[in-house]
């Protein structure tokens, strides 16, 4: 078996930051970065600057029904989108920002479970946490999944305060997973969610019927 153990050779110690300037402070904030840092040929690079997009950390909550077989996606438009779909309208999962600084990430993913699908969720395990982008945006997304009775799930729901016409999709769990491998679930975090679950699901399966 390969060795999965890695010991980067830098860490933060090897970045030095020469400044950061707030240059957009809107709905969303960007900071420019000028900064240098060690290089593996050895020495120090040149002063660069880059822009950081500052969204904040978001978490991502895929519901799944083990017993009916059963997954819940979000349906809302996403005008980022636009450039390279026919449709701005995306399957996701259920997702929202970590409103404040230490917020507790179940708690974002019951909250927006709550306000997106009307789901309430009491258990929630970790699927695992990535970086968005990191060479344009500090922001981590943290995924959960949730198990529920899918049984009543569905309608359109969100929060008229922020725009949000959220449809509610309950499918079987093999559609999503054609779905996926077809391309038509093709945003980062849905991706991951549903490729999560092809991995574990006969674990996640197998737990469900033990605590039925």
């Amino acid at each position: 078996m390969a060795n999965s153990k890695y010991t980067p050779l830098f860490d933060n110690k090897n970045i030095e930051i020469k400044s950061v300037e707030r240059v957009f402070n809107g709905f969303f904030k960007i900071n420019k970065f000028t900064f240098r840092h060690s290089l593996f040929k050895g020495g120090q690079s040149n002063w660069i600057e880059r822009e950081i997009f500052e969204r904040g950390d978001a978490v991502g909550v895929l519901p799944y029904d083990p017993f009916l077989q059963k997954v819940v996606l979000i349906e809302q438009v996403r005008i980022g989108a636009q450039a390279s779909k026919d449709t701005p309208w995306l399957l996701e999962v259920i997702a929202g920002m970590v409103d404040k600084e230490h917020e507790d990430l179940e708690d974002v993913a019951k909250r927006e479970s709550l306000e997106e699908a009307n789901l309430h969720i009491d258990t929630l395990t970790p699927m695992l946490s990535y970086l968005s982008s990191p060479g344009g945006t500090s922001e981590r997304l943290y995924l959960y999944l949730g198990v529920i009775n899918s049984e009543n799930v569905g309608g359109v729901h969100g929060l008229d305060d922020e725009n949000e016409d959220i449809k509610v999709h309950v499918m079987d769990v093999e559609h999503a997973f054609e779905l996926l491998d077809s391309g038509v679930i093709d945003n980062a975090a849905t991706v991951i969610s549903l490729q999560w679950l092809k991995l574990n699901k006969d674990k996640i399966d197998s737990n469900a019927s033990v605590t039925e």
